[in-house]
């Protein structure tokens, strides 16, 4: 029996039952046997598969889990409200001191509601938009969830834009949403000046890659589109309580009318935020925008929300994600050097994105992580460090990527 069954017995089960053999598109594993099919546990910065492999984890389950698996605050936060019951009837204590917090931290919080996914949270952003504004057209840069890749060209998956008229999205739905590249500051006065008066709403998802370019970018954004009437949207849901603890608007200085934030809120519990400014959020109201969801106040996830805000504030996270960050990502890009491959962790170092240079093999990325995989370090195309990597740690997963890379 090979070493690797338990997980190639749960692949061939999950694909009999399930579309890409999983949920969540992204966390299908590309790369069998290396790769693991299923992860049954975790612990601050590692995980375990089926057959018992260890991994020194960078995936953090596509960046929701920032403090680190079972991080013992949030977690007794939750064993602690589950005695006291999941979800009510009415609106539980924990859904205003949550909101509370969030707009004591978020510099374009006035008021905060909350739902379970960043991508639905973002819908209720472009609602609010349209309402607010009397428009319809919405311009999208970058990914902000299936339920919003409406528009042609839109981004499918975080890093796969589309080629053509999403499947399933009706045309007359598709024509209202537009599509438009980051730092592309020409194609965006186009758009404007060929819909002048109808685009309710600019909604943005930093570049991993280019998010420097934010320095110059997001007050061009700023600018265009209070002079055109339009609402500001940051898609904060990768970055808020990561590249600053209210994100690229307090890393940026650039204050939205609306943001989401989602990974990172309640270190992996399913909760996000849409906030913004109170003018604009009170269109949430019985004659205006029915905005309601039965599990938007879930204590679970809001008991965690409470525990990981306060360990962010008190515990200096961002900052270790910085400083963590910069040790693991700043050694691998030495040695990529080191190896002579094309290969290059670009961005910020909370969160950068695995880059292969133009004179790279084709399926050099592929080959890479296949053997960081085969020596026990879980890699993504955007990896991060949570506050539970240790500069031990990060050393560790450094020996056994000089020796992956040894093997290619």
């Amino acid at each position: 029996m090979s070493a690797l069954s338990h997980n190639l017995q749960w692949r061939e089960r999950s694909l009999k039952v399930m579309p890409f053999g999983s949920s969540t598109c992204s966390k299908a594993p590309q790369y069998p046997p290396d790769e693991p099919s299923v992860i049954v546990r975790g612990k601050g910065c590692r995980v375990w598969d089926a057959d018992g492999r260890e991994f020194i984890d960078f995936r953090n389950s596509l960046g929701p889990v920032t403090l680190g698996y079972a991080f013992p605050d949030t977690d007794a936060a939750i064993r602690a409200q589950l005695d006291d019951g999941i979800v009510f009837g009415h609106p539980h204590p924990l859904e205003c001191e949550v909101a509370e917090t969030l707009c004591e931290i978020i510099p374009c919080a006035e008021k905060a509601r909350f739902l379970k996914t960043g991508g639905e949270a973002a819908a209720a952003c472009f609602r609010l938009a349209r309402a607010c504004t009397g428009r319809e057209h919405i311009v999208q840069i970058g990914y902000n969830g299936w339920l919003n890749s409406l528009a042609v060209g839109a981004r499918v998956l975080p890093a796969e834009p589309g080629r053509c008229a999403p499947s399933g999205v009706p045309a007359c739905l598709s024509a209202l949403h537009h599509a438009a590249a980051w730092n592309d500051r020409a194609g965006l006065e186009a758009l404007f000046q060929a819909l002048d008066g109808r685009i309710a709403a600019v909604a943005v998802a930093a570049s991993y890659a280019d998010m420097r370019a934010g320095h110059d970018f997001f007050p061009f954004l700023r600018e265009i589109t209070r002079r055109n009437g339009a609402l500001l949207i940051f898609d904060e849901i990768v970055t808020g309580f990561r590249i600053a603890l209210a994100g690229v608007q307090e890393y940026f200085g650039v204050t939205p009318d609306l943001a989401v934030f989602a990974k990172g809120v309640a270190n992996g519990m399913p909760l996000s935020v849409y906030t913004g400014a109170a003018g604009v959020m009170d269109a949430c109201r019985p004659d205006g925008v029915i905005i309601s969801s039965t599990y938007g106040g879930e204590t679970l996830s809001l008991a965690a929300a409470r525990a990981t805000l306060r360990v962010y504030r008190e515990q200096g996270v961002i900052q270790h994600l910085w400083r963590q960050g910069e040790r693991m990502w700043s050694g691998l890009n030495g040695l990529f050097e080191t190896h002579g491959l094309p290969m290059e962790m670009v961005g910020m170092w909370p969160c950068p994105q695995l880059v292969v240079r133009g004179d790279g093999p084709a399926q050099l990325r592929e080959r890479f992580l296949r053997a960081a995989f085969r020596h026990g370090v879980s890699l993504y195309n955007v990896s991060y460090v949570n506050f539970s990597h240790s500069a031990t740690d990060v050393d560790e997963a450094l020996d056994r990527l000089n020796t992956a890379l040894a093997d290619l």
